[in-house]
């Protein structure tokens, strides 16, 4: 990378600085992403060709691909399109990230008040993925001031509710843009990730047979039900794990690269009673050898199948899936991979190539649309959602960089 484009990035570290401190000060939270999509709306107005609102309305609750872990409703909460048009018919591609933040972690003091300490910027969404947003912007902005133009269109895509299921994003795949790669722009440390594992989330039901505790025989405990539904989870998430092993390298890596988490079970009125119903949510990732349809047929399956004749009654056991995402994956020397790669380590990064063990947007742009999409992004996954949120300034600098680097060479 010469001089001139470091240099340039360079300049560009109040204006990221500036756009970070607004942008976190917005709450959005599912729901709440109105204020920070239009503020997004105006600074991309200064850096793009063509900038737009795609609506998002309640008829994306009839969406196949819909996730529903928490109800929301729709309008005035719009995702952004943003466009630089190219000179000719070059290659095309497609930035996506999102606006949405989980709530604050608790103990979490200002969340929403940025504050900069050791070239580090402090707050919730800093950098998961409000600084994937920023960086975003930096790019635009560089093109402008080197005087780019690059022969294919670069399209942002700024969309709301990635954090429960990535609705945005199927409103934006829907929307009818296509292009020849996509980058989803998350927290990566500078490492790319073209291969990234899916996820169902679960939400199921359990009903036994209320009783005094001193009628033991007469009852049955939804709440012992439920803790031997995680035992059959387990033993589902064990087996598949096993059955991978060998098929995908970049996974092979990971002790557990697709994890079963039981975040909620919540059962019982008294402590002397055994409790009718049981309530348990979790979610269990998967990789690329079974698809999300697989996963949630065969965890119902093993519950129904288990041996317990209880749980094998419909009435004793139901289970929904509210937020389901197939893995997906393109090769390590794949050439876009292998462009961005030489783009980072120009940028002085380290460039590294892994796989994704959360799940995110990325599947709908790789197995929808079919665009060739990798993972990547500035600052490090491992603080995000915590009361320590943050991402380095120079980050989001040298990765715009990286990014005018990749699409100068690949927008041909």
């Amino acid at each position: 990378m010469t001089n001139e484009k470091i240099q340039a990035a360079r300049n560009l570290r109040d204006s990221a600085i500036e756009l970070m401190v607004d942008l976190i000060a917005f709450e959005s939270t599912v729901g709440n992403e109105g204020p920070a999509m239009r503020y997004m709306h105006e600074r991309m107005g200064e850096v793009a060709d063509e900038v737009e609102f795609v609506e998002v309305t309640e008829a994306i609750k009839d969406d196949p691909d819909y996730s529903y872990p928490v109800v929301t409703e729709y309008g005035d909460r719009p995702n952004v399109r943003a466009v630089r048009k190219g000179s000719g018919d070059g290659k095309s591609v497609i930035l996506n990230t999102h606006l949405d933040v989980v709530p604050p972690s608790s103990g979490h003091v200002d969340p929403f008040n940025a504050r900069i300490e050791n070239d580090l910027i402090y707050g919730r969404g800093a950098c998961d993925a409000k600084g994937q947003a920023a960086t975003i912007w930096l790019l635009f902005k560089l093109l402008d001031e080197l005087d780019i133009q690059l022969e294919g269109d670069i399209i942002a895509h700024l969309v709301i509710e990635e954090e429960i299921g990535g609705n945005g994003s199927v409103a934006m795949v829907r929307h009818g843009d296509t292009a020849d790669a996509c980058l989803v722009l998350e927290p990566t440390d500078f490492v790319m990730l073209p291969q990234v594992r899916g996820a169902v989330w679960f939400d199921a039901n359990v009903y036994g047979q209320a009783g005094h505790s001193g009628k033991p025989g007469g009852t049955v405990s939804a709440l012992l039900k439920a803790v031997d539904i995680v035992d059959i989870f387990t033993e589902y998430h064990d087996r598949i794990l096993a059955e991978s092993r060998g098929k995908y390298p970049l996974f092979d890596q990971f002790e557990n690269p697709m994890p079963l988490t039981v975040g909620q079970l919540a059962s019982g009125d008294w402590p002397a009673q055994a409790p009718r119903r049981a309530n348990l949510k979790g979610v269990l990732g998967l990789l690329p050898d079974r698809t999300k349809e697989q996963v949630m047929e065969e965890m119902e399956a093993a519950v129904r199948d288990s041996g317990d004749d209880w749980l094998a009654d419909p009435e004793n056991f139901e289970i929904e899936f509210t937020y389901r995402h197939d893995a997906n994956v393109i090769e390590p020397d794949h050439p876009v991979v292998l462009a961005l790669g030489e783009a980072v380590e120009a940028a002085g990064r380290k460039s590294e190539v892994s796989a994704m063990t959360a799940s995110c947007d990325a599947w709908l742009y790789n197995n929808q649309l079919e665009i060739p999409t990798v993972v990547f992004g500035p600052g490090d996954l491992g603080v995000a959602h915590s009361d320590q949120e943050h991402i380095p300034i120079d980050d989001m600098v040298d990765a715009s960089a990286a990014l005018v680097t990749f699409l100068e060479g690949f927008c041909r």
